[in-house]
């Protein structure tokens, strides 16, 4: 069964800044350089990259929104076109040995160049066909699982010439010291994605969204629906309220387990005095951007997990247990503490607690689907669907529709920001 799979993982500087999203695909062709899982079957590249054109012009406005994309492209691809879907402030067009010997090919990748195209080579060398090419490229992407002294040669010749270097499979934290020691430009990776900052932070969250909640609570008659809808996107914000809610100040006979549930506890004066309170806190400190990525991030897998629920068989936890799992999923990156400790202060069902911890149960492999799709494990991926009984051709419309929700979001809470270029590394 062939299964088509798109998610995207974030590049990030040595400050933990996120300066673009690789975008990484998997399913009916060998375009953004899979293996082919059955060679018996040779697959029609031309038929393939059909395929990927018309995903890209149905779902690129998702994909590509705010933000500085690198995403492979095989010739066929070039040859029609696709980059030309997406600004040039938007993509950094990738290529690989697919390119480098295909005359035609070279000659799009200058074309592209000259319309203002930044240019990436996957798994560099210096070699002919890619030294030809040095004067349109402005990043080198580098395996760090290849041998030191080699990375080490290449990463000194490309500064010399002014090229950024990103250190890409990432996948441990040898190879995070690895990179750091050989002074990479960017680093991409599973285990990048989710590398804690160096300072720890302490119950950070989205200012913009604070105000805006500040401006809620304060109307003349306030709508209880949108101060739900603000608490619940942002992961420190929804922890602080069920804590209070269930709180020795608010002991009720039944624990309170949702954010609607704790501002009905509260009650409206309540609620006002908490928030006048954490703006107090607050003031005068200066938001970290990382804690921003992780809240954005919790926000993407507390509605990836809700979603999911819809297909999933035979879970013992409801689609609220499930967004609340994955809302609280990066606490830890957020809160000064062990992820332990801070479950043990709300009353999230057991089952969601296991998961979170050890990943046990049923719960725990819809959380290890979520985590397989961030990590674009591609062979997990349909297992994991398999065994929860969701189908794997949801999962992509799934995984977009998320995204779009929480663009949208995120741009009414955000203040805008340039996007990035690979110079501005």
């Amino acid at each position: 069964m062939n299964h088509k799979f798109m998610v995207r993982q974030p590049i990030k500087t040595l400050e933990h800044k996120i300066i673009g999203y690789e975008i990484l695909y998997f399913g009916e062709n060998e375009a953004f350089g899979e293996i082919n899982p059955n060679p018996e079957e040779p697959l029609n590249e031309l038929e393939a990259a059909d395929s990927v054109y018309h995903f890209l012009k149905q779902n690129g406005h998702t994909l590509f929104s705010n933000s500085l994309n690198f995403m492979t492209f095989t010739p066929t691809l070039l040859m029609k076109e696709a980059p030309l879907l997406f600004s040039p402030d938007n993509l950094v067009i990738q290529i690989d040995d697919s390119v480098t010997i295909h005359p035609l090919a070279m000659q799009l990748i200058k074309k592209y160049s000259m319309e203002g195209y930044q240019i990436a080579v996957n798994e560099f060398q210096f070699q002919p066909r890619y030294v030809t090419l040095l004067n349109e490229i402005s990043c080198l992407k580098l395996n760090m699982e290849l041998e030191h002294s080699s990375l080490q040669n290449i990463i000194e010749i490309a500064h010399s010439l002014h090229k950024k270097c990103i250190a890409t499979r990432i996948s441990n934290e040898a190879l995070y010291h690895k990179a750091l020691s050989l002074q990479v430009d960017a680093l991409e990776g599973s285990y990048v994605s989710e590398k804690l900052a160096n300072v720890p932070h302490s119950g950070s969250y989205l200012q913009s969204n604070f105000f805006r909640l500040v401006v809620a609570v304060t109307k003349e008659e306030p709508d209880l629906q949108e101060i739900v809808d603000l608490v619940s996107v942002d992961a420190t914000l929804s922890y602080a309220l069920l804590r209070l809610s269930n709180s020795a100040l608010f002991s009720t006979r039944n624990q309170v387990t949702t954010i609607h549930q704790a501002i009905m506890t509260l009650g409206l004066r309540q609620l006002k005095q908490w928030v006048y309170m954490l703006s107090t806190n607050n003031e005068g400190t200066t938001f970290d951007p990382s804690s921003e990525e992780f809240l954005k991030l919790s926000f993407m897998r507390a509605n990836f997990c809700s979603e999911l629920m819809q297909y999933a068989k035979d879970m013992p936890i409801s689609k609220s247990d499930a967004y609340l799992m994955g809302m609280f999923s990066t606490l830890h990156h957020l809160i000064d503490a062990p992820l332990e400790d801070i479950l043990s202060e709300i009353p999230l069902p057991a089952s969601v607690k296991a998961a979170l911890l050890t990943h046990e149960g049923r719960v725990g492999r819809l959380y290890e689907l979520l985590l397989s799709y961030e990590r674009a494990d591609w062979g997990a991926i349909p297992r994991l669907a398999e065994e929860l009984g969701i189908p794997s051709k949801v999962l992509t419309s799934l995984y977009f529709r998320c995204m779009e929700d929480v663009n949208l979001i995120w741009q009414q809470l955000s203040s805008n920001h340039d996007t990035p270029t690979i110079a501005s590394l």
